[in-house]
């Protein structure tokens, strides 16, 4: 959610923007839809209104507040994917020295990014107050989403601060979203995210990874994990049995010449059975080791001897062989 002063840096014409209007067009809904009286206006409220790059059309949502039914408005753009959202500009309508009620009307709403058409506190990114907002409104509203969720209230029994109109008319006249499609950053959308980040998204201004796929690190991930570790964020330790002491994957964990002696599996950390032997536990024990203990895991030898009639390191050799 943004402060006072994230909604001034905002504001300031001299920031550079990042992102490019993917609202423009796009699919929209709204909760209720004004009633028109005449056919001549039957397209005046329609909530498409609001993302047609015309001012002069605005969506329309039945009135909510004191003497209505409504105490609750939406409405909501579907981008068709998800994108990096950068900056939400809402125009809202504006009438000739009515400023200050128009204002009054607006004033309280919340914006959401959301991976559905539902909201929630986790998807909350901008409330308003409790100064009245400007008609020409805009806010950094950092994230990734795929619906752009407008919402305000007139609940019962509540006191809004000193110039909130008690009935609430919501006329969007333009909702602008800007953003990348989440694999690219930059003002301008052109410049790709590291191939390392996961899901190969980035920060939408400085191409930071938010987030590194396995078996990297570093603020763009290009460095592979320290030597030992492996997997997401390189907490995971390799089981140091990889054959020839080499590291292991710095991706999987696993070792990708195969086992020391002992060990088996993927990432070798799961010891021989008893009974067999060697890299990878492919060889199998003689058998002939002293009162059946099995052979070492690592050598094959029977540390303990052999049973009567066997020689040898591994008790393969017969005595008169």
């Amino acid at each position: 959610m943004k402060d006072k002063s994230d909604r001034s840096l905002a504001l300031n014409t001299s920031q550079k923007l990042y992102g490019i209007d993917i609202s423009r067009n796009k699919r929209t809904n709204q909760s209720a839809t004004r009633a028109c009286i005449t056919d001549a206006c039957k397209n005046f409220y329609l909530s498409s209104n609001a993302v047609d790059r015309n001012e002069t059309t605005c969506s329309g949502i039945k009135v909510i507040g004191e003497g209505t039914s409504l105490k609750e408005v939406w409405w909501n753009v579907d981008l068709g994917d998800f994108y990096s959202i950068y900056s939400i500009s809402v125009h809202f309508k504006e009438v000739l020295n009515k400023e200050d009620r128009q204002k009054g009307r607006f004033a309280g709403f919340s914006l959401y990014l959301s991976k559905s058409e539902n909201r929630d506190n986790n998807s909350l990114c901008y409330k308003d107050g409790p100064e009245l907002p400007p008609l020409k409104f805009s806010t950094i509203c950092a994230g990734y989403g795929r619906y752009v969720i407008f919402y305000n209230e007139r609940l019962d029994g509540v006191n809004y601060p000193n110039g909130y109109e008690r009935q609430a008319y919501t006329d969007l006249c333009e909702v602008i979203v800007k953003g990348c499609n989440k694999t690219f950053y930059g003002p301008n959308c052109d410049k790709k995210c590291s191939a390392n980040c996961e899901d190969q998204s980035c920060d939408i201004v400085n191409g930071t990874c938010l987030k590194c796929s396995r078996g990297w690190t570093g603020k763009l991930c290009k460095n592979k994990c320290p030597r030992g570790w492996f997997g997401l964020d390189c907490k995971q330790q390799c089981s140091g049995h990889c054959l020839n002491s080499e590291v292991c994957n710095h991706v999987t964990g696993g070792c990708d010449r195969g086992c020391t002696n002992g060990w088996k599996g993927t990432t070798c950390e799961e010891p021989c059975k008893n009974g067999t032997y060697g890299p990878g536990c492919r060889y199998n024990c003689s058998g002939n080791c002293l009162d059946d203990v099995h052979c070492n895991k690592q050598t094959g030898n029977c540390d303990t001897g052999c049973k009567p009639g066997y020689t040898g390191n591994s008790c393969k050799a017969g005595k008169n062989e």
